[in-house]
């Protein structure tokens, strides 16, 4: 049974810090106003203890990862 890690983004607690961006920029754009947009919200393998890093220094927490069992 393999783990898939997905990274989903709370667009209400969102204020456009853009650090998430910053510090995953494999999967992470940002928009025209700052906010991000998910290229992919499958973290590969390779990617995960950056995208625990992201989600962890998001400062107001609107970035999070979620695992799915496939």
């Amino acid at each position: 049974m393999n783990r898939t890690r997905n990274l989903r983004i709370d667009r209400i607690a969102c204020t456009a810090h853009g650090l998430c961006a910053e510090l995953l920029p494999e999967l992470i754009d940002l928009d025209e106003w700052g906010y991000p947009v998910l290229e992919d919200k499958t973290v590969p393998e390779r990617l995960r203890v950056h995208a625990r890093r992201a989600v962890a220094a998001c400062p107001v927490l609107a970035l999070h990862t979620d695992e799915d069992q496939t």
